[in-house]
């Protein structure tokens, strides 16, 4: 039984891809998915469910990520309304990220999606090793 959406006036996922739109090479939420589900996306919402955070803190946290991309990333979480960027009027600049409502909700799913990778990681690996072989 699919858990029945919050917002009736906004169909659930599942209903889109029943009736294909989803599927739509024009649907815009092919971009927030795309967003979200990025390593990037799902490790910086992940790290910023764990508060505020300047930019270098964010980098040294979602270790092996360039700062071209965290800035990317940022940028279009931010664009898609999870994340807010906060800059203070100081020298030298000072800029801090959180995640807004919106963000904590796609960032508590995210996690319990990276949860269960890493809950599954072993039988993961082993698939891998067994298609390896």
């Amino acid at each position: 039984m699919h858990q029945a959406n919050e917002n009736a006036n906004q169909p659930a996922l599942a209903e889109l891809m029943r009736r294909g739109e989803l599927f739509s090479e024009k649907c815009p939420s092919r971009e927030v998915l795309k967003h979200v589900t990025s390593r990037w996306g799902v490790l910086l919402l992940v790290a910023l469910l764990g508060g505020t955070h300047r930019f270098s803190e964010l980098r040294r946290k979602v270790n092996g990520i360039s700062e071209k991309m965290l800035a990317q990333t940022l940028q279009w979480l931010e664009g898609d309304g999870f994340v807010e960027r906060i800059s203070y009027p100081v020298v030298p600049p000072h800029v801090e990220y959180r995640l807004t409502p919106l963000g904590e909700e796609i960032g508590e799913k995210v996690e319990a999606l990276a949860d269960w990778i890493e809950v599954k990681l072993p039988e993961i690996l082993a698939a891998q090793r067994r298609k390896g072989e």
